[in-house]
């Protein structure tokens, strides 16, 4: 039985494609690839159809780590389809919860950072959008570590 995990920011080109891409990666590396289904989506659909942002990408790309996505927004299919839903932040978080209320099915719906054994309650991945490439930097340590606590959560409720 897989495992499925959904990314979710506001726009669907930053955060969340860059947690898609680092937990996929984190998951290979552990030879687990064929237990798990992963992907990302925004709450808006402010950038449908377009590309991770390039600073995003490049990022990622020094660290060894391929980001491919197209951007796409959160449907009500994904609360049946993903077993675990993350938000970036606090606000995406309010407009999943809101939905998942209104569901008769359990799913896992949180914050990221709640998995990064550095941050502090209620910790966001802050937006790099309008920051400059140092900003870009941070989001991926901040996201890479809360991967990392995510998959041995993961691992542990699910006996893996």
């Amino acid at each position: 039985m897989r495992t499925s995990v959904l990314f979710v920011c506001l726009g669907n080109i930053c955060r969340s494609p860059l947690a898609e891409a680092v937990f996929r990666s984190l998951v290979e590396a552990e030879g687990l690839a064929d237990r798990f289904t992963i992907d990302s989506a925004g709450t808006s659909n402010y950038h449908t159809g377009d590309s991770p942002d390039a600073r995003t990408v490049s990022t990622a790309a020094v660290r060894g780590v391929r980001v491919e996505h197209a951007a796409r927004q959160v449907t009500p299919e994904d609360f049946s389809r993903f077993d675990y839903i993350l938000a970036m932040d606090a606000e995406n978080l309010r407009r999943l919860e809101r939905v998942v209320s209104k569901l008769d099915r359990a799913v896992e719906v949180r914050l990221l950072r709640e998995y990064d054994p550095e941050a502090e309650d209620s910790a966001e991945v802050p937006d790099p959008y309008f920051g400059g490439t140092r900003g870009f930097e941070d989001v991926h340590d901040l996201i890479e570590r809360a991967c990392r606590g995510l998959l041995a959560h993961i691992r542990a409720q699910r006996g893996m």
